[in-house]
Protein backbone atom coordinates (compact mmCIF):
# COMPACT_ATOMS: atom_id res chain seq x y z
CA UNK A 1 0.00 0.00 0.00
CA UNK A 2 1.00 3.28 -0.31
CA UNK A 3 -0.34 7.18 -0.08
CA UNK A 4 -0.93 8.44 -3.66
CA UNK A 5 -0.47 12.40 -4.26
CA UNK A 6 -3.54 13.92 -6.59
CA UNK A 7 -4.38 17.22 -8.25
CA UNK A 8 -7.94 18.16 -9.06
CA UNK A 9 -9.22 20.94 -10.12
CA UNK A 10 -13.03 22.20 -10.12
CA UNK A 11 -13.02 24.64 -12.34
CA UNK A 12 -16.37 26.33 -10.43
CA UNK A 13 -18.25 28.72 -12.96
CA UNK A 14 -21.67 30.17 -11.24
CA UNK A 15 -21.94 28.72 -8.63
CA UNK A 16 -21.17 25.16 -10.50
CA UNK A 17 -18.55 22.96 -10.32
CA UNK A 18 -17.52 20.10 -12.95
CA UNK A 19 -17.88 16.65 -11.90
CA UNK A 20 -17.25 13.00 -13.39
CA UNK A 21 -19.15 10.28 -12.34
CA UNK A 22 -17.47 6.86 -10.99
CA UNK A 23 -18.86 3.50 -10.19
CA UNK A 24 -17.75 1.26 -7.17
CA UNK A 25 -18.73 -2.34 -7.91
CA UNK A 26 -18.05 -3.20 -4.48
CA UNK A 27 -20.14 -1.25 -3.24
CA UNK A 28 -22.49 -1.13 -5.94
CA UNK A 29 -22.41 2.86 -5.64
CA UNK A 30 -22.38 6.12 -8.13
CA UNK A 31 -19.94 8.68 -7.09
CA UNK A 32 -18.91 12.43 -8.25
CA UNK A 33 -15.63 13.45 -8.60
CA UNK A 34 -13.77 16.57 -10.19
CA UNK A 35 -11.08 16.29 -12.79
CA UNK A 36 -7.98 15.60 -12.28
CA UNK A 37 -5.04 12.64 -11.61
CA UNK A 38 -1.69 11.42 -9.84
CA UNK A 39 1.25 13.61 -9.66
CA UNK A 40 4.07 12.25 -11.16
CA UNK A 41 7.50 11.60 -9.52
CA UNK A 42 9.48 15.11 -10.26
CA UNK A 43 5.96 16.68 -11.00
CA UNK A 44 4.39 19.59 -8.89
CA UNK A 45 0.52 19.67 -8.33
CA UNK A 46 0.11 22.07 -10.79
CA UNK A 47 2.01 20.90 -13.65
CA UNK A 48 0.05 17.44 -12.66
CA UNK A 49 -3.18 19.33 -13.09
CA UNK A 50 -2.25 20.68 -16.15
CA UNK A 51 -1.34 17.38 -18.21
CA UNK A 52 -4.38 15.01 -16.35
CA UNK A 53 -7.06 18.34 -17.61
CA UNK A 54 -5.42 17.71 -21.22
CA UNK A 55 -5.38 14.05 -20.85
CA UNK A 56 -8.98 13.83 -20.20
CA UNK A 57 -10.46 16.89 -21.79
CA UNK A 58 -8.27 17.73 -24.26
CA UNK A 59 -8.54 20.88 -23.36
CA UNK A 60 -6.23 24.23 -22.21
CA UNK A 61 -6.37 26.00 -18.39
CA UNK A 62 -5.83 28.94 -16.87
CA UNK A 63 -5.31 30.84 -13.55
CA UNK A 64 -5.02 27.91 -11.62
CA UNK A 65 -5.91 28.75 -8.10
CA UNK A 66 -4.85 26.16 -4.92
CA UNK A 67 -8.05 26.21 -2.83
CA UNK A 68 -6.72 23.75 0.06
CA UNK A 69 -5.69 20.30 0.87
CA UNK A 70 -7.42 17.30 1.84
CA UNK A 71 -6.69 13.81 3.08
CA UNK A 72 -8.51 10.96 2.05
CA UNK A 73 -8.69 7.50 3.59
CA UNK A 74 -11.45 5.17 2.28
CA UNK A 75 -12.15 1.85 0.52
CA UNK A 76 -12.57 1.25 -3.27
CA UNK A 77 -13.43 -1.95 -4.94
CA UNK A 78 -12.91 -3.68 -1.25
CA UNK A 79 -9.30 -2.09 -1.17
CA UNK A 80 -8.41 0.45 1.14
CA UNK A 81 -7.01 3.62 -0.20
CA UNK A 82 -4.82 6.66 0.99
CA UNK A 83 -4.75 9.55 -0.72
CA UNK A 84 -3.33 13.81 -0.43
CA UNK A 85 -5.30 15.81 -2.45
CA UNK A 86 -4.93 19.12 -3.85
CA UNK A 87 -7.88 20.98 -4.83
CA UNK A 88 -7.77 24.09 -7.65
CA UNK A 89 -9.62 25.88 -9.09
CA UNK A 90 -9.18 27.74 -12.19
CA UNK A 91 -10.87 28.48 -15.80
CA UNK A 92 -10.81 26.78 -19.14
CA UNK A 93 -8.71 29.02 -21.87
CA UNK A 94 -12.15 28.67 -24.11
CA UNK A 95 -15.03 29.96 -22.46
CA UNK A 96 -17.38 28.30 -24.44
CA UNK A 97 -16.75 25.11 -22.61
CA UNK A 98 -18.94 26.55 -19.81
CA UNK A 99 -22.05 26.80 -22.39
CA UNK A 100 -21.69 23.27 -22.55
CA UNK A 101 -23.88 20.51 -20.13
CA UNK A 102 -21.38 17.74 -21.10
CA UNK A 103 -17.77 17.33 -21.79
CA UNK A 104 -16.46 14.03 -23.09
CA UNK A 105 -13.67 12.09 -21.49
CA UNK A 106 -10.69 10.79 -22.74
CA UNK A 107 -10.66 7.83 -20.63
CA UNK A 108 -13.08 4.99 -20.30
CA UNK A 109 -12.59 4.70 -16.28
CA UNK A 110 -15.53 7.37 -16.05
CA UNK A 111 -18.75 6.73 -16.36
CA UNK A 112 -20.21 9.04 -19.05
CA UNK A 113 -19.25 12.36 -20.19
CA UNK A 114 -18.35 15.10 -16.97
CA UNK A 115 -21.09 17.31 -16.48
CA UNK A 116 -22.12 20.42 -14.65
CA UNK A 117 -23.64 20.24 -10.61
CA UNK A 118 -25.01 23.60 -9.14
CA UNK A 119 -23.37 23.55 -5.34
CA UNK A 120 -26.63 25.41 -4.05
CA UNK A 121 -28.59 21.70 -4.79
CA UNK A 122 -27.20 18.83 -2.53
CA UNK A 123 -26.25 16.07 -4.94
CA UNK A 124 -27.80 12.68 -5.06
CA UNK A 125 -24.19 10.64 -5.13
CA UNK A 126 -21.56 10.95 -3.09
CA UNK A 127 -19.03 13.63 -4.22
CA UNK A 128 -15.17 12.80 -3.29
CA UNK A 129 -12.73 13.26 -2.36
CA UNK A 130 -14.77 13.75 1.35
CA UNK A 131 -14.64 17.17 2.27
CA UNK A 132 -14.69 18.84 -1.19
CA UNK A 133 -18.25 20.29 -0.46
CA UNK A 134 -17.08 21.76 2.97
CA UNK A 135 -13.71 23.18 1.03
CA UNK A 136 -15.73 24.71 -1.59
CA UNK A 137 -18.50 26.48 0.85
CA UNK A 138 -15.28 27.96 2.18
CA UNK A 139 -13.41 28.61 -0.73
CA UNK A 140 -15.56 29.14 -3.77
Amino acid sequence: MRIRVLAMCVFSHDRRILVARGYDSTKAQHFLRPIGGEVEFGESSREALVREVQEELSLELQDASLLGVLENVFFYGGEPGHEVVFVYDARFSDATVYARDQLLLNEDVWDGAARWIDLEVPPSEPVYPEGLVELLGEAV
